[in-house]
């Protein structure tokens, strides 16, 4: 750790994060690395799960010179004019020279700061493998020999991550293969289910999904997409700090979803 720099330049910064996190390896439907251009020399840092208007300002409030988010801007699909919402949230970024850097697969995907790995940390979740499309999601167990059922589980969960999953299945159903993913990774469950995953735990569910699991006797633990993808992009910042010696602050804007 260089404690004494205290100073990165943007160019360095988008180096390192582009090397650490692969992104050129990884197909994703959004741009990631620097999407706005701020300040050259970046010493303040926040890090934050989705980069709203009520991000930018409390990163405006916090000084910083660079945001860093896992859900950023330009999704592919999206209208590409800068009207609204997004414009006043690209206005505030420019005009207090904030640098934007998104990442969204790459960060669910690092084996050290992504979502799956940071999640399971704090869920005592041990990953035995990978699976689904490009290996987004995981299967194991959860090392803690009190936790016995379903039920047991999304109290766990509950306490860890402050707000009660959705729970689809039986709460006295046996714990055996736990599977999960975080965010919107409801489509995965058919994967879970092919893998001989007991129960599946992801941010979102959808209408369809709730049937597949009632019928497929595979429990579905909804967590929320935010309340699980709150530690990919904490663990990412920290290392920032860490590796340059800037000051690292995370900012959680509360989400239900």
């Amino acid at each position: 750790m260089n404690l004494h720099k205290k100073l990165v330049s943007r160019d360095e910064l988008s180096q390192f994060l582009a090397d650490k996190l692969q992104i050129s390896r990884i197909n994703d439907y959004c741009p990631n690395g620097l999407q706005v251009e701020g300040v050259e020399q970046i010493k303040v840092v926040v890090s934050g799960v989705t980069a709203s208007l009520a991000l930018i300002e409390a990163a405006i409030e916090l000084q910083a010179d660079c945001l860093i988010v896992h859900h950023g801007y330009f999704w592919r699909g999206e209208n590409p004019c800068l009207v609204g919402p997004k414009y006043q949230r690209i206005k505030k970024l420019i005009n207090h020279n904030i640098n934007l850097y998104g990442y969204h697969l790459p960060l669910d995907l690092h084996p050290e700061w992504g979502n799956n790995v940071q999640l399971a940390r704090q869920l005592e979740l041990v990953a035995e493998g990978t699976f689904a499309d490009q290996s987004l999601a995981s299967y194991g167990y959860i090392n803690n020999s009190e936790l016995r059922t379903v039920g047991d589980l999304s109290r766990w969960i509950e306490a860890k991550l402050g707000r009660t999953p959705l729970l689809i299945g039986e709460p006295d159903q046996p714990l055996g293969r736990i599977a999960w993913c975080t965010g919107a990774a409801q489509n995965f469950l058919d994967d879970a289910i092919n893998i001989g995953a007991t129960v599946y735990l992801s941010g979102e569910i959808s209408e369809p999904t709730v049937h597949l699991a009632r019928e497929s006797g595979v429990a579905y633990l909804a967590c929320g997409h935010h309340a699980t993808e709150r530690y990919g992009v904490q663990a990412l910042g920290q290392a920032i700090a860490e590796q340059f010696g800037v000051i690292h602050h995370f900012v959680d804007i509360p989400n239900p979803v």
